[in-house]
């Protein structure tokens, strides 16, 4: 049975199979299985009774039952404890409780401090020469001379190995994980 409350908010109930495309303006709380795809402009609430097999894109997203899929959302995604997810997540405000359970990708765009204002805005990070000095041969050089740099590279301790170079933080995915007790 599907059900619209005095809030606004339409509940699809437990015994309901949707299968195809849902589209709305409205909240959704989903009790029973919704197969497809889903958009909603407001919130989507998937209770420990619901599953959604879809690919679902929403202002927010609350998960206590399943779902398997993507998720993008325009503010924020939350797993609750009871949540299982199978997917990949794209909002700016990602919340994963202790004891849910998620198998994904999370997108939470491109982030970088202006050091200057501590505005958030997207800058390419600029390269930085590395530090390990260009190894090169001389040319042919006299034998004794060719002795005398080896003796000092042997007994020179080996160098660390150079740091890798900087990554642009558009490009730097975040991972989240998750331990259980």
């Amino acid at each position: 049975m599907t059900v619209t409350t005095t809030d606004g908010t339409t509940i699809i109930g437990e015994s309901i199979l949707i299968s195809g495309s849902l589209n709305g303006d409205e909240d959704l709380t989903v009790r029973g299985r919704v197969e497809g795809t889903l958009t909603l402009t407001k919130t989507l609430v998937v209770e420990p009774t619901g599953v959604v097999k879809a690919e679902v894109q929403v202002k927010n997203c609350v998960i206590a039952g399943a779902i398997v899929g993507n998720v993008t959302a325009t503010e924020s995604v939350e797993i609750t404890k009871e949540g299982r997810m199978v997917g990949d997540i794209a909002a700016p405000r990602v919340i994963i409780v202790d004891g849910a359970s998620f198998r994904g990708r999370i997108d939470m765009g491109e982030v970088n401090v202006d050091a200057g204002r501590g505005n958030v805005r997207a800058v390419q990070a600029p390269a930085r020469p590395s530090l390990r000095p260009a190894l090169s041969r001389p040319a042919a050089r006299p034998a004794e001379a060719k002795k005398a740099d080896e003796k000092t590279v042997v007994a020179s301790a080996p160098r660390p190995p150079a740091p890798p170079a900087p990554v642009a933080m558009g490009a730097v995915k975040r991972k989240v994980i998750v331990k259980r007790k």
